[in-house]
């Protein structure tokens, strides 16, 4: 799908951060960084992809964008208007317009519950259709997404993992939302469900006009489906740049490292793969300086106490470290 270049959804200095607390009293002692300062705009159309190890806070930046979990700091603006402080009801225009796509579309369905009325639910909610409105909207929902008619009236254990995350979708896409956050949504999926899911997700988005942010450890499916790509680290971004620049010119030392481990067929010259040393540090007490200098191959005196500014490398390439 083309991207116009139109911000739907602005980032600014974005923070979530968990307490940790501790003592008779549970007083806080600490917090953990889960999110720690993500300003970006995401254009309308277009899949952002976010990237990083387990940990990095992909997935909370994914929640908190969502409203799933709170703000900490900083500002969400979506379509133009600045939601961060807005009440249940003052949001619930906008609930419709995003919505999220789990990892594990079992857990996100009650066992006891039929198919039908479970994607029935946006619809009770959000419109005033009557049943016989609805169940037809939902039969439509579910040809839509490679189900078939008679799977309205079958309980999520009835379903293949496949089939629960073609489930899930139709739900994601049922009030025809404009953004949905995609947090792993084929890395529990054998290879060729993969590639079914993601066929469906691109035939989706470009059908109904969609804007994906798209979670994944998986760095060959985010090559396949995204437009721009950010690389975090302990919560924080370390580079952002187009698919293709990225993948063929990786600049920080974290993502050359992330790429190096693509496996790769043995044909002609082979990237020689990146080993970091050490551990991640954790996200309640995060280095000094750069977050990733206790693990960085080219870390200098510098990097252990001045945090790298967020500077423009070229057109849309955009990085955090000193030595690049």
């Amino acid at each position: 799908m083309a991207v116009d270049e139109q911000v739907l959804y602005s980032v600014k200095n974005v923070k979530k951060h968990y307490p940790i607390k501790g003592g008779m009293l549970q007083r806080v002692k600490s917090h953990v960084k889960a999110v720690d300062g993500i300003t970006l705009d995401i254009y309308r159309g277009e899949t952002l992809g976010v990237v990083g190890e387990s940990g990095c806070g992909k997935s909370t930046l994914g929640r908190t964008i969502l409203g799933l979990e709170s703000l900490t700091e900083g500002e969400l603006v979506f379509n133009g208007n600045n939601i961060s402080k807005y009440s249940p009801r003052q949001l619930k225009p906008f609930k419709k317009e995003m919505q999220m796509i789990f990892q594990d579309p079992y857990a996100s369905l009650n066992p006891k519950q039929r198919i039908g009325d479970a994607l029935e639910e946006a619809f009770i909610i959000h419109t005033n259709l009557p049943a016989e409105k609805r169940r037809e909207k939902v039969i439509k929902l579910l040809n839509e997404v490679g189900l078939k008619e008679d799977h309205y009236e079958r309980y999520p254990h009835e379903f293949s993992g496949g089939q629960r995350q073609r489930i899930g979708i139709a739900r994601a896409i049922s009030i025809n939302p404009s953004f949905i956050v995609c947090d792993e949504p084929v890395s529990a999926l054998d290879v060729s469900v993969q590639a079914q899911v993601i066929k469906l997700l691109k035939d989706l988005q470009e059908k109904h006009a969609l804007t994906y942010l798209f979670v994944s450890h998986d760095l060959g499916v985010v090559r396949h489906l995204c437009n721009r790509v950010l690389v975090m680290y302990l919560g924080q971004m370390v580079e952002l740049a187009p698919v293709n620049k990225l993948y063929e010119n990786p600049t920080h030392p974290y993502t050359e490292a992330l790429l190096s481990a693509i496996p790769r067929p043995a044909v002609g010259r082979k990237r020689e793969r990146i080993r970091l040393t050490g551990d991640l540090p954790s996200p309640s007490n995060p280095p000094t300086g750069c977050p990733f200098h206790t693990r960085c191959p080219i870390a200098k005196d510098h990097c252990t106490t001045e945090k790298p500014a967020w500077r423009q490398m070229d057109d849309g390439h955009f990085i955090a470290c000193h030595e690049r």
